[in-house]
């Protein structure tokens, strides 16, 4: 049999702990009385303690519940090594608690001789502040207006495009903008030079080697050309100054080539004059430039309803070209053939003429039938397809307002989703909305002058072929009257 400890007895122990410990501390407080002698452990419990040092491990849930019988009772001998050790301290702590009450003795009387000099010294200080500001005068205007200009002028050269060339003035120039101590005569010569620099660096084209990072996200060291303070290129590109980063970068989308076209022949150029394009705003209208939509984009931003409309004013024009080019070759034809008396069967009016020819020996009333059926094919003819501009002209609008209809239902559902506060949510559905109706209005109105420049030459052919059958009906009715 295996000897253990009652559950019982362990979790006394383990409640008896604490109180232990307040006892000790209690009688650290207390006067000094007699030790206490603690009994020794019996040999049967130091057996214990030493079979207990390696656990063994459990085979069973009996195995188990001994182990944790015996781990109570390892608890209560290491807090009972506590106990021991607090004891043994004891001397140490008082030692050390009269040391600490010596040392705060010592400080507190330092301090009070310290708040005795502070106080002693405080008018000397306040009648030294007055002298030194008597004595300054006018200068300490000048020093503050030496920190205001140093201020600007770091800011100023912070954002410049000549710091991509020039670098080592922001500390000079921010050391005297926070500084409240009065500049030397080296640190006001400086403030002069950096100024200087700075003016004359404005008005230069100048050719340097500097960092790009490009938009890999690497960075290359590169030749760059910089037009003064407004605009760098290098390659054939421009480069925006990012004075976060204090790094030039390349656009992720450069500018309209009539802008980009005078990079590359300024940079080949060595001497004399030569025109660039140049952003005086330094940066602003550069970005906008970029952020401009190309028409390609533009026309993207239309959506399904866009490329419909697009679709179908590519079917209108194709169509209505060719029906102009043909109406335009008969009437040339026609005209041809009112010049000569020979009947010719490649035009409208040769084959009336045919038609007549070929039936002289007929009445009046069958010439005329077969005269007005001969008009009526030759008008079809003329008039093919132009139904198809006229309704491309008429339906182009009518999908420009759907797209408007849709693109502000999307602008209102992005107003609910997100609401009112960011304008670019809502950008999507007002650029489908504007960017149809404009698509529509270009197809529109080109459709309907197409339409009526059609139809008013195809009336014309017609109104010759009625005007030459009806006259050549008239001579023979005239014929058959003088023959009764």
């Amino acid at each position: 049999m295996r000897a253990f400890i009652p559950i019982s007895l362990a979790v006394s122990l383990l409640l008896a702990a604490p109180a232990a410990y307040a006892q000790a501390e209690a009688e650290e407080l207390a006067p000094k009385k007699a030790p206490v002698v603690v009994p020794e452990e019996t040999a049967e419990e130091k057996a214990r303690a030493e079979a207990l040092t390696e656990p063994p491990k459990p085979t069973s849930l009996q195995d188990l519940l001994e182990m944790v019988q015996g781990g109570f009772a390892q608890e209560r001998q290491e807090n009972r090594a506590r106990e021991e050790a607090f004891k043994r301290a004891k001397e140490d702590q008082e030692r050390l608690l009269a040391e600490a009450l010596a040392t705060l003795a010592r400080e507190e009387a330092l301090s009070q001789k310290l708040e005795t000099r502070y106080n002693e010294n405080e008018p000397a200080i306040a009648e030294s502040e007055e002298r030194l500001s008597q004595r300054l005068g006018e200068l300490g205007e000048l020093f503050g207006v030496v920190r205001q200009v140093a201020t600007d002028l770091s800011g100023q050269t912070w954002d410049s495009l000549t710091s991509s060339q020039l670098s080592g003035r922001k500390d000079l120039l921010d050391r005297l903008g926070r500084s409240k101590e009065l500049p030397s005569t080296d640190d006001l010569e400086r403030l002069w030079y950096e100024l200087h620099r700075e003016i004359i660096e404005q008005g230069k084209v100048v050719r340097y080697d500097a960092e790009v990072l490009t938009l890999e996200g690497d960075k290359e060291q590169r030749s760059v050309i910089r037009a003064g303070p407004f605009s760098a290129i290098s390659a054939g590109k421009y480069l925006l100054w990012e004075p976060s980063d204090q790094l030039l970068r390349e656009l992720n989308r450069q500018p309209p080539s009539r802008y980009l076209d005078t990079v590359a022949s300024f940079a080949a150029t060595t001497s004399g004059y030569h025109t660039l394009a140049i952003d005086p705003s330094r940066g602003s209208l550069l970005n906008a430039l970029v952020d401009t939509p190309s028409r390609i984009e533009r026309i993207q931003q239309g959506g399904a309803v866009g490329m419909v409309i697009i679709v179908l004013g590519a079917l209108g024009l194709i169509v209505g070209v060719a029906r102009w080019t043909a109406v335009t070759v008969t009437s040339r034809k026609v005209a041809a053939q009112r010049k000569r008396d020979a009947a010719h069967a490649g035009n409208p009016l040769g084959r009336i003429l045919k038609i007549y020819e070929d039936n002289r020996g007929a009445d009046t009333e069958t010439l005329e039938l077969k005269l007005d059926e001969v008009v009526l094919r030759e008008t079809s003819k003329l008039e093919r397809l132009l139904w198809l501009v006229k309704t491309v002209s008429v339906v182009a609008p009518l999908l420009g307002l759907l797209g408007t209809v849709t693109g502000m239902i999307q602008t209102f559902q992005a107003i609910t989703l997100f609401g009112a506060g960011d304008p670019k949510m809502m950008a999507g559905g007002i650029s489908e909305a504007l960017v149809t109706t404009m698509l529509g209005l270009t197809v529109a109105i080109p459709m309907v002058l197409l339409y009526e420049t059609l139809a008013n030459s195809a009336r014309r052919v017609t109104d010759v072929l009625d005007e030459q059958s009806a006259g050549l009906i008239a001579q023979r009715a005239e014929d058959s009257n003088v023959g009764d």
